[in-house]
């Protein structure tokens, strides 16, 4: 049976992730409330935070800005807030 979350991100009831994505409690706390739609969207935005800033995860003051951008785009909390209505660009096919 598909476990269903209200998810923070869709605003709505959505299919659930497998997994907390993240370690810790931050990564608790986005398993109990973002779905697995609500996570790729952050993946999405995660790409162009890494892109845009040249971020390299295996550095921890880079791993510090993601995960404030990341509660930012999920929770809409914290100096990164409103950021939850991000729409990736078009991709050209």
């Amino acid at each position: 049976m598909t476990r269903m979350v209200n998810c923070v991100v869709l605003k709505r009831e959505a299919e659930g992730l497998e997994a907390p994505p993240h370690p810790g409690e931050i990564g608790q706390r986005i398993y109990e409330n973002v779905s697995a739609e609500g996570w790729k969207k952050w993946l999405e935005k995660l790409t162009m935070i890494i892109n845009e800033n040249g971020l390299n995860t295996a550095d921890p003051r880079s791993i510090e800005l993601i995960e404030k951008h990341m509660v930012g785009f999920l929770f809409d909390e914290g100096e990164f807030a409103g950021a939850a209505g991000f729409q990736p660009p078009n991709r050209k096919k």
